[in-house]
């Protein structure tokens, strides 16, 4: 920082080795140093450097309750720096800094080793927050503090075999209509694997049924759950982070996802190994229902840092794909023919009438849309015939094979 020009110092500042660096993980080394430049000749008693990791969690209280707050360390260090190697010192023993130039003193030291360390966050409730700290000890004066802060990210690799596993699951709901049976909805989906990376794409494989009488609309959405835990209360925000959606289903329909894609946008990484913070992602797949709660179903995600590289993952990926080959057999590989279109093709089912959620402002006179088919039978074919040309003008000459 820059002094005040009522102050003896013009400048006290930390500056890191590697001011590009963007983030440091378990393992790493920090260095750095700090500058001192004095407008008028100073005495200083001492140098220090700390530097501090830990997590916090704040809980606002109500009108007539106090706010709740907790804390876990992660890093503490400190280092007292030689001034002597620079600076001379008076009678009293006090280093003194010359005016005018510049002095910069070197620190250093290692973070922790791996699975000490937790990422750093910055929540609506809560913060993992590290930072090196300079302390100027002057006689007889308060000390002078500056601070920096430097981010962590803890590697994630999202090549674990557990990772790479596939994630599936099944939901359905009976639906009324003013306490009247009305059907039910169904989901079933399946994605090839569990962990993810920014900008890649997830494929959902996902069947969805329709009984009831209302349209409904499938969707799916990557969401993230924000959970802080003070004195052994939890606390859980969600946040849906990036959505997409299908086609509408009538009444009586089926409609299948082979391969839908949602993309993962610019996320932080699952937050792992806090006490008292913990960062989830689940990709919600669900269907609105009109007049209805939706029917949802989460498969769990994990947000990495060290993306898919496909290899050892083969076999997963083609077994997840004879499994979904085989879900979806149960669907005809062509369309049916005329005479089977009212047999095949309906499902039985209440016929009440449709809520207005979808009816864009046209109200039906009779109270809503009815999502029945009409019972048409198609007639066959007429009997091929040929016609004699010799016949044509002797109607009774017409063969009929």
């Amino acid at each position: 920082m820059v002094l005040s020009a009522g102050s003896k110092l013009r400048l006290f500042q930390l500056q890191f080795s590697d001011p590009g660096r963007s983030f440091y993980s378990s393992g790493d080394k920090l260095s750095g140093s700090v500058q001192l430049q004095a407008a008028q000749p100073c005495r200083l008693t001492g140098l220090r450097v700390t530097a501090a990791g830990c997590a916090r969690v704040e809980q606002r209280g109500g009108k007539n309750r106090r706010g709740r707050s907790q804390e876990v360390e992660y890093l503490k260090y400190e280092e007292e720096l030689r001034l002597e190697e620079e600076l001379s010192t008076d009678a009293d023993g006090c280093f003194l800094l010359p005016a005018d130039k510049t002095y910069s003193f070197q620190f250093g030291f290692e973070l922790p080793a791996p699975g000490r360390l937790v990422s750093s966050y910055k929540g609506k409730l809560g913060s993992v927050r590290y930072y090196v700290r300079a302390e100027l000890q002057r006689p007889s004066q308060n000390v002078l503090q500056c601070e920096k802060e430097f981010e962590v990210e803890e590697p994630l690799d999202v090549n674990q075999a557990d990772l790479l596993a596939p994630a599936a699951a099944s939901k359905q709901k009976k639906v009324t209509c003013m306490f009247i049976p009305d059907g039910q909805v169904s989901i079933t989906a399946k994605i090839d694997r569990k962990g993810f990376c920014e900008g890649e794409d997830i494929s959902i494989n996902a069947k969805f049924e329709n009984t009831c009488s209302r349209i409904v609309v499938p969707k799916a959405a990557i969401i993230a759950k924000h959970s802080y835990v003070v004195d052994e209360r939890t606390k859980v925000l969600r946040q849906k982070l990036s959505a997409v959606r299908g086609n509408h289903i009538i009444s009586g329909m089926c409609d299948m996802w082979q391969g839908k894609t949602i993309r993962v946008p610019k996320l932080k990484p699952t937050l792992l190994g806090c006490d008292i913070i913990k960062v989830d992602y689940a990709l919600m797949i669900y269907l609105h229902i009109p007049g209805s709660e939706k029917l949802v179903l989460e498969l769990p995600l994990v947000i990495g840092t060290i993306p898919f590289s496909g290899v050892g993952s083969r076999t997963s990926s083609m077994s997840s794909q004879a499994g979904s080959m085989s879900s979806w057999s149960s669907f005809p590989s062509a369309p049916p023919s005329y005479s089977n279109i009212h047999r095949d093709l309906r499902v039985d089912g209440p016929r009440t009438p449709l809520l207005h959620d979808y009816d864009d402002g046209d109200d039906d006179d009779e109270g809503g849309i009815f999502m029945r088919a009409p019972e048409v039978h198609y007639p066959p074919p007429p009997a091929y015939s040929e016609v004699d040309k010799d016949a044509v003008s002797h109607p009774q000459a017409v063969k009929v094979f």
